[in-house]
């Protein structure tokens, strides 16, 4: 089934078309919490970690269920359009744990320009995450180009910017 979900990740499918089953869905949530504990673990400690991750797998939940509330869409879509995102978000995540795994490389090689480095690689991914969660919601609710993009930016706001906040009080 992963090989079905991931040329998503390269906006090469049609997201109405993937059916999860349970078990995947279940699996995929799994990792999602795994891996975002383990780059939040990196940046943090684990106890931090493990409440902010939560706290976006709360987020993104309701932001699902909000989009699906206000298109008037079965519930039923809910499970497909999470696994969609969640799929795609833990794809951009092992790249994540990949580019801290370079930067902690670069650091101990005394590269100096391990940081724009860094920075470069975080920025690339967000804006390939924004392009796919965009790419996703155009595909189940027919939104515009702009539409999508503009709610891309609100659930990662939603699923990221809250959460930081929150552990920032």
């Amino acid at each position: 089934m992963l090989r079905s979900y991931l040329p998503l990740c390269w906006f090469k499918s049609d997201p109405t078309q993937l059916m999860p089953t349970r078990g995947f869905s279940r699996n995929v949530i799994i990792f999602y919490m795994i891996s975002g504990i383990i780059v939040e673990g990196l940046i943090a400690d684990f106890a931090d970690g493990t409440l902010e991750v939560s706290l976006r797998a709360i987020m993104a939940f309701s932001s699902v269920a909000t989009f699906l509330l206000f298109q008037e869409k079965n519930i039923l879509l809910f499970q497909r359009v999470f696994t969609a995102i969640f799929v795609c978000e833990n794809f951009i995540m092992v790249l994540a744990i990949l580019c801290e795994a370079l930067d902690f490389w670069l650091v101990t090689m005394h590269i100096e320009e391990h940081d724009v480095i860094g920075i470069s690689l975080g920025i690339g991914l967000a804006i390939w995450y924004l392009g796919i969660v965009s790419f996703i919601l155009r595909g189940f609710f027919s939104y515009s180009i702009k539409k999508s993009w503009m709610l891309a930016f609100t659930y990662f706001v939603l699923t990221y910017g809250i959460p930081m906040l929150f552990m920032d009080i």
